[in-house]
């Protein structure tokens, strides 16, 4: 089944197409799009081998004059030497105003080959090929590219939108189960922020650790709900001003844990079980929402292989300190999405150190 879900906005709206075994047809995919005869595809070795040369042929049928370049695997890699590398290969290649550069791979290859679009000639089109769940679902939608500081996840990046996201489910056959379960963290974020039936959905599925446990109607149902979701949020707002900041449910700690464990330990889908878990605390702390449906939250996370406890080794001080350098915090307070019912979800500054620091000992001493 294919589905399209435009992504309406003032200025550079694009779809996004989710087309069993679109792969193979990427070059006629990019044809209608008005993109210079140059091409640059940014992936990762392993992702390149899998899936690169077919893309290339395809895109070189097509009548496209394409090169590549290639970023090593991992959150760790997603500097701005990286990038660097990306210029380079784009300078020796000619890359012109007229030119695009192609995302064959999961988030971390989206974000720098968005951030090299967005910055190279002051900003040349790009179009995401996401290759993860969570690629597809969440990262490839939306226009946020970066990368990582050293005290910090993505606080240096861009918002410039692609001119198509092509998701082709039958790549997810061969994702490893545990970037399968780092999908599905963003996948029960949209059930808990914005799509209660979805959320019901997940929770009669029998098991979602992995894809081969999901049923093909799930898993379109899971693609194209996700996907609507994330492409409602950035039509509304684009930039963040408002609404879109409800993307980042489970991000504020998850951030943090990301860059203390150096990026090494949990993958970002990991971090935000972790950082929904706590918000869901956190909002029970503070009366917004119930036992049973935090129950239920943390019920759905673990049925997704996710863990729910902080990694062993944190400093709770130091997940303190370092919620301080979050981009959503507002005249040195830190703001949480915190959720008031499964389906709805609110800003707030109501969350003080004593609770976020109670709530955090116990999932560590429950760890």
């Amino acid at each position: 089944m294919n589905a399209v879900i435009s992504v309406d906005l003032p200025q550079n709206s694009y779809e996004v197409a989710i087309a069993p075994g679109g792969l193979s047809q990427l070059g006629t995919c990019l044809q209608p799009l008005g993109l210079g005869r140059k091409l640059m595809l940014v992936s990762n070795p392993m992702i390149f081998r899998r899936y690169g040369e077919g893309a290339i042929a395809s895109l070189e049928a097509a009548g496209f004059d394409v090169c590549h370049a290639l970023i090593p695997a991992g959150e760790r890699y997603k500097t701005l030497g990286s990038i660097q590398k990306l210029y380079d290969v784009a300078l020796a290649h000619r890359l012109e105003r007229s030119s695009a550069i192609v995302a064959l791979g999961g988030g971390v290859v989206g974000d720098m080959a968005g951030f090299a679009a967005a910055t190279w000639l002051r900003g040349i089109r790009f179009v995401q090929v996401p290759t993860s769940l969570l690629a597809m679902v969440d990262a490839s939608i939306g226009g946020k590219t970066g990368v990582n500081h050293p005290h910090g996840k993505n606080l240096i990046g861009a918002f410039h939108q692609p001119r198509l996201v092509l998701i082709d489910p039958e790549v997810l056959a061969t994702l490893p189960p545990r970037e399968f379960r780092a999908g599905m963290a963003e996948v029960i974020k949209y059930g808990v922020i914005w799509d209660a039936d979805l959320f019901q959905q997940l929770e009669q599925a029998k098991r979602l650790d992995q894809q081969r446990y999901v049923s093909p109607e799930l898993m379109q149902t899971i693609l194209t709900r996700s996907c609507q979701a994330k492409a409602h949020v950035v039509s509304k707002d684009e930039k963040e001003a408002g609404l879109r900041a409800i993307l980042n449910y489970g991000h504020t700690i998850g951030h943090a844990v990301e860059s203390l464990t150096g990026y090494k330990l949990v993958n970002h889908g990991e971090a935000v079980g972790i950082g929904m878990v706590a918000a869901g605390a956190i909002a029970l702390q503070l009366n917004l929402w119930d036992a049973d449906s935090n129950r239920r939250q943390t019920a759905l996370i673990q049925k997704a292989g996710l863990p729910t406890r902080l990694p062993a080794g944190l400093d709770l001080e130091d997940i303190i300190a370092a919620l301080q350098t979050d981009k959503k915090v507002k005249a040195g307070q830190v703001r949480f999405i915190l959720p008031t019912q499964i389906g709805t979800v609110i800003e707030t500054d109501q969350a003080t150190p004593a609770v976020i620091r109670k709530v955090l000992l116990a999932m560590a001493e429950a760890a």
